[in-house]
């Protein structure tokens, strides 16, 4: 599939989230159950917030797989930016600790994501949280413009993964850091999972290899290159009978191939 097909799904899919989170409907393609995903469960993969100061419930669409504002080293006064800013939800946790003082960016390439993190942010009133839209590969931003740049579950669903983290480097000031949870696999996967589109939305086909994906961060000149936290993803028997015959899943669930979702951090070194 081109590239520009699996974007213009991402933006597909990721639009009816919005508009089922604005029916009042719970939903996300990689988070609660959602007809835009099939009716397919992605509950796994994302982490609970409650409790973590700034967090607003209304910005959190269950689309994370981590928590990448635990290990970014974010401080008072710190320039933000956050990739795939959703409706805000890591934005807002990051504004907790950045202060008056600092400045939040989120960008997202999606209308109705930027437009709904935009009414959270004036609901909570903030002056400093701003949302842009915008392709990660080909951000709108300049150079050295921020010392902590954030992903959730979002990388994994870029095309060009090399791309993305060439745009991390160039836009982090010397001395900046990334921290970023992402999905990553570990073995091969069977070609039905790998290969569909709308599992390329539930954050699993557009996963690489773990070794892969570290490899593509260290190619890029990162430094201290550190994973924090690593997690077994267990799909649903529903999910898995989706793609996959009693024999074939048997087999998954046997063998050693598996989906992983991870907290990366790393610098770019003076």
């Amino acid at each position: 599939m081109k590239e520009k097909d699996l974007k213009s799904i991402v933006k597909e899919k990721y639009g009816q989230i919005i508009l089922l989170n604005e029916s009042g409907k719970e939903s996300g393609c990689c988070g609660p159950t959602s007809s835009c995903c099939g009716g397919a469960d992605y509950s796994v993969f994302s982490e609970s917030y409650e409790g973590k100061e700034g967090y607003l419930p209304d910005a959190d669409l269950n689309l994370g797989c981590g928590i990448p504002t635990e290990f970014a080293g974010i401080k008072a006064g710190h320039d933000v930016l956050d990739l795939g800013s959703g409706a805000g939800n890591d934005c807002f946790v990051a504004r907790a600790l950045v202060g008056e003082s600092g400045q939040v960016t989120g960008i997202d390439f999606t209308n109705e994501m930027v437009e709904k993190a935009t009414r959270n942010a004036a609901k909570l009133g903030y002056s400093n949280v701003l949302f842009l839209k915008g392709d990660i590969e080909d951000m709108p931003l300049a150079d050295e413009s921020f010392d902590v740049v954030l992903s959730n579950c979002v990388l994994n669903l870029v095309p060009d993964k090399g791309k993305a983290f060439s745009e991390i480097w160039r836009v982090l000031k010397p001395g900046g850091r990334f921290c970023i949870s992402d999905v990553v696999v570990k073995g091969a996967l069977p070609p039905q999972l790998q290969q569909d589109a709308e599992m390329y939305t539930g954050c699993v086909s557009g996963a690489l290899q773990k070794e892969e994906y570290l490899s593509v961060i260290h190619g890029q000149g990162f430094a201290e290159v550190s994973v924090h936290k690593e997690k077994c993803i267990s799909l649903s028997d529903d999910l898995l009978a989706r793609y996959l015959d009693d024999k074939d899943m048997l087999a998954f669930k046997k063998g050693s191939a598996g989906i992983f979702s991870i907290t990366v951090s790393g610098v770019k070194k003076l």
